[in-house]
Protein backbone atom coordinates (compact mmCIF):
# COMPACT_ATOMS: atom_id res chain seq x y z
CA UNK A 1 0.00 0.00 0.00
CA UNK A 2 2.72 2.47 1.27
CA UNK A 3 4.51 1.38 -2.38
CA UNK A 4 1.38 2.33 -4.09
CA UNK A 5 1.02 5.47 -2.44
CA UNK A 6 4.20 6.38 -3.31
CA UNK A 7 4.26 5.82 -7.09
CA UNK A 8 0.89 7.79 -7.35
CA UNK A 9 2.93 11.05 -5.59
CA UNK A 10 5.40 10.68 -7.81
CA UNK A 11 3.68 10.12 -11.08
CA UNK A 12 0.98 13.28 -9.92
CA UNK A 13 4.54 15.25 -9.19
CA UNK A 14 5.94 14.53 -12.40
CA UNK A 15 2.31 15.10 -14.38
CA UNK A 16 2.73 18.70 -12.95
CA UNK A 17 6.27 19.13 -14.13
CA UNK A 18 5.29 18.26 -17.53
CA UNK A 19 2.17 20.33 -17.63
CA UNK A 20 4.26 23.17 -16.29
CA UNK A 21 7.38 22.77 -19.11
CA UNK A 22 4.51 22.22 -21.45
CA UNK A 23 3.32 25.69 -20.80
CA UNK A 24 6.60 27.78 -19.42
CA UNK A 25 7.72 29.04 -22.83
CA UNK A 26 11.14 30.49 -24.03
CA UNK A 27 11.30 34.40 -24.88
CA UNK A 28 9.35 35.19 -28.60
CA UNK A 29 11.52 37.23 -30.43
CA UNK A 30 9.55 39.85 -32.21
CA UNK A 31 11.88 41.70 -34.21
CA UNK A 32 16.17 42.01 -33.76
CA UNK A 33 16.34 44.96 -36.54
CA UNK A 34 18.61 42.81 -38.96
CA UNK A 35 17.06 43.85 -41.59
CA UNK A 36 17.96 47.00 -43.64
CA UNK A 37 16.51 50.04 -42.26
CA UNK A 38 14.33 52.54 -44.10
CA UNK A 39 11.59 54.95 -43.89
CA UNK A 40 8.70 55.69 -46.35
CA UNK A 41 5.45 54.01 -47.09
CA UNK A 42 7.75 50.95 -48.10
CA UNK A 43 9.61 51.48 -45.27
CA UNK A 44 11.20 48.55 -42.88
CA UNK A 45 10.75 51.16 -40.25
CA UNK A 46 7.67 53.33 -39.51
CA UNK A 47 9.23 56.81 -37.93
CA UNK A 48 8.48 60.33 -37.98
CA UNK A 49 8.09 63.85 -36.02
CA UNK A 50 6.17 66.50 -35.90
CA UNK A 51 5.68 70.11 -34.11
CA UNK A 52 9.60 71.38 -34.43
CA UNK A 53 10.59 67.22 -33.22
CA UNK A 54 13.28 65.73 -35.55
CA UNK A 55 14.23 61.80 -36.18
CA UNK A 56 16.77 60.30 -37.98
CA UNK A 57 16.64 56.43 -37.78
CA UNK A 58 19.69 53.79 -39.11
CA UNK A 59 21.37 50.29 -38.80
CA UNK A 60 24.01 50.50 -36.55
CA UNK A 61 26.72 48.00 -36.75
CA UNK A 62 29.12 49.23 -34.50
CA UNK A 63 26.87 49.27 -31.47
CA UNK A 64 25.09 46.62 -31.07
CA UNK A 65 23.11 43.72 -28.54
CA UNK A 66 22.95 40.40 -30.82
CA UNK A 67 23.71 39.83 -34.33
CA UNK A 68 24.64 42.05 -36.88
CA UNK A 69 23.23 45.44 -36.28
CA UNK A 70 21.35 47.58 -33.62
CA UNK A 71 18.52 49.74 -34.85
CA UNK A 72 20.43 53.77 -34.25
CA UNK A 73 17.90 56.41 -33.48
CA UNK A 74 19.18 59.81 -33.14
CA UNK A 75 16.36 62.59 -31.93
CA UNK A 76 15.59 66.11 -31.21
CA UNK A 77 12.69 66.02 -28.86
CA UNK A 78 11.11 69.78 -28.58
CA UNK A 79 8.23 70.23 -25.91
CA UNK A 80 5.47 70.53 -28.17
CA UNK A 81 6.65 68.26 -30.54
CA UNK A 82 6.17 64.05 -30.95
CA UNK A 83 8.32 61.18 -32.57
CA UNK A 84 7.67 57.97 -33.05
CA UNK A 85 9.55 54.63 -34.02
CA UNK A 86 7.62 51.78 -34.51
CA UNK A 87 7.74 48.27 -35.31
CA UNK A 88 4.40 45.91 -36.11
CA UNK A 89 1.40 45.63 -38.39
CA UNK A 90 -1.13 48.07 -39.61
CA UNK A 91 1.20 51.11 -39.89
CA UNK A 92 2.15 53.23 -42.78
CA UNK A 93 5.25 51.51 -43.57
CA UNK A 94 4.44 48.19 -45.12
CA UNK A 95 7.32 46.49 -44.28
CA UNK A 96 7.43 47.14 -40.76
CA UNK A 97 6.22 43.82 -39.97
CA UNK A 98 7.41 41.63 -37.12
CA UNK A 99 9.03 38.44 -37.63
CA UNK A 100 5.76 36.95 -36.71
CA UNK A 101 2.38 37.62 -36.67
CA UNK A 102 0.29 38.87 -34.00
CA UNK A 103 -2.48 36.01 -34.50
CA UNK A 104 0.03 33.00 -34.69
CA UNK A 105 1.37 34.03 -31.11
CA UNK A 106 -0.27 32.22 -28.17
CA UNK A 107 -0.37 35.86 -25.82
CA UNK A 108 -1.45 33.75 -22.69
CA UNK A 109 2.02 32.79 -22.35
CA UNK A 110 3.40 35.73 -21.80
CA UNK A 111 3.19 39.00 -19.25
CA UNK A 112 5.67 41.37 -20.53
CA UNK A 113 6.90 42.66 -23.42
CA UNK A 114 11.42 43.42 -23.43
CA UNK A 115 14.23 44.76 -25.12
CA UNK A 116 17.21 45.77 -25.19
CA UNK A 117 18.37 49.82 -24.83
CA UNK A 118 22.33 51.22 -25.03
CA UNK A 119 22.15 53.85 -22.38
CA UNK A 120 24.00 57.00 -21.95
CA UNK A 121 22.90 58.55 -18.81
CA UNK A 122 21.41 61.13 -20.39
CA UNK A 123 18.23 61.33 -18.29
CA UNK A 124 15.73 61.39 -21.15
CA UNK A 125 12.51 59.31 -20.64
CA UNK A 126 11.67 57.13 -23.35
CA UNK A 127 7.79 56.14 -23.67
CA UNK A 128 7.04 52.55 -25.19
CA UNK A 129 4.19 52.23 -26.41
CA UNK A 130 1.80 49.91 -27.68
CA UNK A 131 -0.68 49.37 -29.98
CA UNK A 132 -3.64 47.00 -29.00
CA UNK A 133 -6.44 45.04 -31.07
CA UNK A 134 -8.52 47.86 -30.99
CA UNK A 135 -6.07 50.11 -32.14
CA UNK A 136 -5.56 51.77 -28.38
CA UNK A 137 -2.38 53.06 -27.48
CA UNK A 138 -0.62 51.77 -24.54
CA UNK A 139 3.00 53.20 -22.89
CA UNK A 140 5.15 52.40 -20.71
CA UNK A 141 8.09 54.75 -19.31
CA UNK A 142 11.92 54.02 -18.96
CA UNK A 143 14.55 56.57 -18.07
CA UNK A 144 18.09 56.42 -19.53
CA UNK A 145 19.72 56.56 -16.15
CA UNK A 146 22.76 53.91 -16.95
CA UNK A 147 25.30 53.20 -19.59
CA UNK A 148 25.69 50.51 -22.24
CA UNK A 149 23.18 47.82 -23.13
CA UNK A 150 20.50 47.26 -20.58
CA UNK A 151 17.49 44.46 -21.26
CA UNK A 152 14.17 46.85 -20.14
CA UNK A 153 10.99 44.26 -19.40
CA UNK A 154 7.68 46.33 -19.45
CA UNK A 155 5.08 43.90 -17.78
CA UNK A 156 1.63 44.43 -19.70
CA UNK A 157 -0.10 45.48 -16.49
CA UNK A 158 2.22 47.98 -15.72
CA UNK A 159 1.23 49.90 -19.38
CA UNK A 160 -1.57 52.59 -18.78
CA UNK A 161 -3.84 54.07 -21.37
CA UNK A 162 -2.60 57.01 -23.31
CA UNK A 163 -4.62 60.15 -22.62
CA UNK A 164 -2.70 62.65 -24.09
CA UNK A 165 -3.53 61.01 -27.83
CA UNK A 166 -5.25 58.17 -28.76
CA UNK A 167 -6.29 57.49 -32.80
CA UNK A 168 -9.24 58.55 -33.90
CA UNK A 169 -10.60 54.70 -34.95
CA UNK A 170 -9.24 53.82 -31.68
CA UNK A 171 -11.33 51.30 -29.44
CA UNK A 172 -10.72 53.21 -26.04
CA UNK A 173 -12.70 50.80 -23.90
CA UNK A 174 -9.20 50.93 -21.01
CA UNK A 175 -8.34 47.18 -21.77
CA UNK A 176 -5.19 46.08 -23.52
CA UNK A 177 -7.24 44.00 -25.91
CA UNK A 178 -4.85 41.33 -27.70
CA UNK A 179 -3.51 40.52 -30.06
CA UNK A 180 -1.25 43.40 -29.78
CA UNK A 181 -0.05 44.84 -33.22
CA UNK A 182 3.01 46.96 -32.82
CA UNK A 183 5.18 48.79 -30.69
CA UNK A 184 6.87 52.24 -30.97
CA UNK A 185 9.34 53.64 -29.27
CA UNK A 186 9.53 57.71 -28.34
CA UNK A 187 12.17 59.73 -26.43
CA UNK A 188 10.97 62.19 -24.58
CA UNK A 189 11.45 66.19 -24.03
CA UNK A 190 9.63 66.49 -20.53
CA UNK A 191 9.99 70.53 -19.99
CA UNK A 192 12.93 70.99 -22.06
CA UNK A 193 13.81 69.81 -25.63
CA UNK A 194 16.43 66.68 -25.72
CA UNK A 195 18.61 65.42 -28.27
CA UNK A 196 20.74 62.62 -28.52
CA UNK A 197 21.39 59.02 -29.79
CA UNK A 198 20.02 55.89 -29.07
CA UNK A 199 20.37 52.30 -29.71
CA UNK A 200 17.54 49.47 -29.88
CA UNK A 201 18.22 45.86 -30.31
CA UNK A 202 16.27 42.47 -29.34
CA UNK A 203 12.38 42.87 -28.94
CA UNK A 204 10.66 39.95 -27.52
CA UNK A 205 7.81 38.77 -25.19
CA UNK A 206 8.80 37.29 -22.01
CA UNK A 207 7.87 36.98 -18.87
CA UNK A 208 7.48 39.76 -16.36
Amino acid sequence: MKKVLIFNCAFAFFLFLFAFLSFAQENLLLDDFEAAVSGGWEGTVDFGAGNGSSVEVAASSEIKNTGNQSIKVTYDAQPDGYIYVAKGFNLDAVNAAWLVKPEDIGWIRYGAISFYIYGSNSKVKVAVDLKDNGGEMWRFLVEDDFSGWKQIICPFNNFFARDDWQPNDAERNAELDFPIRSFQFEPRPDAQAKSGILYFDTVELTQP
